[in-house]
């Protein structure tokens, strides 16, 4: 109490010494005021609003990606060893204890040490230090100076010594985008701050002092000049021994300094992606954005979808994945050298069909960060690959067909809407195996006209079609014409519904967890069932076809089952492959980015051999 009064007594003295300075540090004193009174509204938990480190794993949970600009990994307060406190409060604040947030001596000793105008000496306690790096500007004024006696003092009133120490030591920069001494030790050591010797925790806390000064990647000399000073001071205090700190001081510091991991690019920037999806399905937000009616509606519930993402980026995440990185790296080597032999583009997605999980991505040639990521991005029209999901497999799911029923080959319209075959021939009555395999138009469109545009739409509806919109529902889709197409993604997400009949959403995350291990999101295993037993086994029996006897002569697998169905767009501008084995189900998109007949290159099966690469 004592102590109090005599804390206020000292800022009402210093009052006379500031009107020195101006008439308008009367201004200021306001303003000091103004923000007294904030910090009792508005600071009920002090908060770093950098983003914490968000981590990718892959199926082994070993971290193969990260996302940050501030490497920061907080500690609770228990988790600091006793050394790590000591070292602090012994070179920073001896009085931390003891003071009201200011130490009212050495604010006496920095008066008169600058009593000639100069304004170098600090005087600064521990919880003043961790008032400017959370709130105030290190700008070396009376002014600011005296607003941080306000918040140093506001700070001790809501938070114990502990919790102040805590988010001191988490907040302190240690140079290189690293805040906080746990942050410091994985980042310099690549070992937990408990892992550590004093001699390296020593070392590490010479660093804040000047971090620029005491850069042990640059400057290695100097900080470990400033790190036997400290060791000095521990023995001073009897923290430890001198013997003990001649001792540490011979101890070898070896660096082993943080890379920060970027591997696979084209999985991760995937990842990331879907979690906006997984987030807004458990949040209801993308239910809520189908029914909006207005794009007001729409932009609101995106801005909320904006702020839940941000929110979880900014308090770190670990996300776990389906990754498999010796796949996802030969798949890419393979898919790599195939199209850039051609100089095409490529997009290809691969899942494992008894988890449903995507195991592997290729997102274009030589893909980095921040691409035109063409496995989600890039949408291109279907052409026959789409046929099996909108006209075959409702025909036999509804009408009952069989690869035996027959069908017309020959000239169809639906209203203004008459595509040709291939080559511009017509057929007779031919059977859905060879209409199928040989990729008939007027037939695909018989089917849809039969089946019936929503019922068949009511199916197309049930996948992850992001790129599919409501103009779609014409007849044209029949063939695969969309207004925008498909990706790579959603064609085989849609397309592991041939493996047993039932679906749910091909997906990267496994789940995602907070710093601490708690599950935030996963997303459901439940599947819903869109094929009937009957339907599957026809429906296989159709794609296998087509590799034996169609349009697919030349795709291979060694798992033993393969089916699969092609597509060519108008023009020769897209070349599609889509289909399954015992093992996966893939889609493989070739092209370029801005759509040129392929013609020439329609004999080399460009797309057949990055089939048959993932596939294996």
């Amino acid at each position: 109490m004592i102590k109090q009064t005599f804390g206020y007594s000292l800022i009402l003295c210093c009052i006379p010494l500031l009107l020195f300075v101006g008439t308008e540090v009367w201004n200021e004193i306001a303003i000091a005021q103004d923000y007294e009174a904030k910090i009792e509204n508005s600071m009920d938990l002090p908060k770093v609003v950098a983003q914490l480190p968000v981590t990718l794993h892959d199926h082994k949970d070993q971290v193969f990606s990260e996302e940050y600009v501030e490497w920061r990994e907080p500690l609770d307060y228990e988790d600091f060893p006793h050394i790590v406190k000591n070292i602090f409060i012994y070179s920073e604040d001896v009085q931390f204890y003891n003071h009201i947030g200011f130490d009212v001596s050495a604010i006496a000793r920095a008066v008169m040490a600058n009593a000639s105008g100069s304004i170098e000496q600090g005087a600064s306690t521990i919880t003043q230090q961790l008032v400017r790096m959370r709130y105030l500007s290190e700008d070396k004024t009376y002014e600011r100076k005296l607003m941080e006696l306000f918040f140093a003092y506001e700070l001790e009133q809501m938070y114990s010594k502990e919790e102040i120490l805590g988010m001191y030591l988490n907040e302190m920069y240690f140079g290189n985008q690293v805040y906080g001494i746990g942050s410091a030790a994985t980042y310099y050591f690549g070992r937990s701050i408990k892992e550590l010797t004093i001699a390296e925790i020593a070392f590490l806390a010479a660093i804040p002092n000047n971090p620029s000064l005491y850069n042990p990647i640059k400057n290695f000399d100097r900080t470990k000049e400033r790190q036997e000073r400290l060791l000095d001071t521990l023995a001073k205090h009897s923290i430890i021994s001198a013997n003990e700190a001649e001792s540490y001081k011979l101890q070898p510091i070896t660096l082993q300094v943080k890379q920060k991991k970027q591997q696979y690019p084209a999985y991760s920037a995937y990842a990331l992606q879907e979690l906006r999806w997984l987030i807004a399905s458990q949040e209801g937000l993308d239910e809520s954005y189908k029914k909006a009616a207005t794009e007001e509606e729409k932009a609101a519930i995106k801005a909320q979808l904006d702020a839940k993402v941000n929110e979880l980026l900014i308090n770190g995440i670990h996300i776990y994945t389906a990754l498999d990185p010796n796949k996802q790296l030969t798949d890419e080597d393979a898919v790599n050298r195939i199209a850039k032999s051609y100089g095409v583009e490529a997009s290809a997605t691969v899942i494992d069909n008894e988890t449903r999980e995507i195991v592997s991505i290729f997102a274009g040639t030589d893909y980095e960060k921040s691409n035109l990521h063409r496995a989600f991005q890039a949408p291109r029209q279907p052409g026959s690959a789409f046929k099996p999901l909108i006209d075959y497999a409702p025909a036999m799911e509804v009408l009952g067909y069989t690869p035996q029923s027959s069908i017309s080959g020959a000239y169809y319209c639906v209203g203004n809407f008459c595509p040709e075959n291939y080559g511009g021939s017509f057929y007779g009555t031919v059977s859905l195996s060879t209409a199928f395999s040989r990729s008939y138009n007027t037939s695909a469109l018989r089917l849809l006209n039969q089946v019936g545009l929503d019922t068949a739409f009511n199916y197309i509806d049930q996948f992850t079609f992001r790129s599919i919109v409501p103009e779609d529902r014409s007849y044209a889709a029949a063939l695969g014409g969309l207004s925008y197409g498909v990706t790579s993604a959603e064609l085989a997400d849609a397309y592991t519904s041939f493996i047993d009949g039932s679906y749910t959403m091909s997906h990267t995350i496994r789940k995602v967890t907070d710093l601490k291990g708690n599950v935030l999101y996963a997303w459901p295993k439940e599947p819903k069932q869109i094929w009937s037993a009957k339907t599957v086994r026809n429906m296989r029996t159709l794609l296998s076809d087509v590799v034996y006897k169609g349009t697919g002569a030349g795709l291979s697998s060694s798992s033993g089952y393969i089916g699969a169905k092609t597509g060519t767009t108008n023009g020769y501008r897209d070349y599609w492959v889509a289909g399954l084995t015992n093992n996966y189900t893939t889609a493989v998109w070739i092209g370029y980015d801005q759509p040129k007949s392929m013609q020439h290159l329609e004999s080399s099966k460009i797309h057949f051999k990055i089939f048959n690469a993932v596939m294996d």
